[in-house]
């Protein structure tokens, strides 16, 4: 496998572009990557310029990772391509993939005796442009309430976070705040009620009202508050929502996210604790 320079991440991601939509979370990781943004991962292909492998995996050589959870994402721009030897699943915990792909990493983890499992599927949505977003009504005085989270914020997003809670979580999430745009509510005194941020690979995330502030359409006013402000800066809009999670898929479908029918993901976790 080739490690990608600088040069050659920037013709990736052009390449990538024209995959789209299932392209989405290694077009997302090296869209931030080439626009400067904190990585700890590096970026490998089977075969240079023409490509029909890509990875995103934890960089051994950063010693930054150690802070972060370990994750990596795949693309085969190839619908029918073979096993590849060169997938380290035990130096990370948890990747995406199209879902046709996942019998093949999951034998590699069997060959290499390590533990795996399918997590959760999910539904990628995206929005294409602004000309589908339903945008909803919002008065001048909540309008003034609408704010972008900063590092104060951290702990409570973490705690509200059904991956974080712990020091990695914490970590991840000021990586986030400090680097990719978010948008939240706030009360009077100026605390987030409601909030979503955006994850490494420049997907909407971590989305959560406070219970006692929901039942008021928070939750559509942050979501495409942050759409908009993320097609203004150029920034790919799209989300992934496990399987179970009904409420938020159709959230998202109304708000004029669409859906590729054909394609779903899966998310494995590797090297996890029973």
């Amino acid at each position: 496998m080739k490690v990608l320079n600088r040069d050659e991440l920037q013709v990736a991601e052009g390449v990538l572009l024209k995959h789209l939509p299932k392209s989405y979370k290694v077009y997302g990781f090296l869209y931030g990557i080439n626009r400067n943004k904190p990585t700890t991962l590096e970026v490998v292909v089977d075969a240079w310029p023409d490509f029909k492998v890509i990875i995103c995996r934890p960089n051994p050589e950063n010693k930054r990772a150690l802070n972060f959870m370990k994750k990596m994402a795949y693309y085969s721009t190839d619908e029918q391509f073979e096993e590849n030897k060169e997938i380290h699943v035990n130096t990370f915990h948890s990747t995406g993939l199209d879902v046709s792909h996942a019998p093949m990493l999951k034998q590699v983890s069997s060959d290499r005796r390590v533990n795996h499992k399918v997590y959760t599927l999910v539904h990628l949505l995206y929005l294409p442009d602004t000309n589908h977003l339903h945008m909803p009504v919002v008065d001048s005085e909540l309008e003034s309430r609408i704010s972008s989270l900063n590092l104060s914020h951290v702990d409570l997003v973490n705690k509200t976070w059904k991956f974080g809670g712990d020091e990695k979580g914490y970590r991840t999430i000021e990586n986030l705040i400090s680097n990719f745009p978010s948008c939240c509510i706030t009360d009077s005194q100026g605390q987030p009620v409601s909030w979503i941020l955006v994850y490494d690979y420049c997907a909407l995330g971590m989305l959560y009202t406070l219970p006692e502030h929901r039942g008021k359409g928070y939750a559509k006013i942050v979501i495409s508050t942050l759409a908009k402000k993320l097609h203004a800066e150029g920034y790919p809009v799209f989300c992934y929502i496990e399987e179970d999670n009904v409420l938020s898929y159709k959230l998202f479908k109304n708000m004029g996210f669409i859906e590729d029918p054909s394609y779903r993901a899966a998310w494995l976790e590797f090297n996890f604790s029973d």
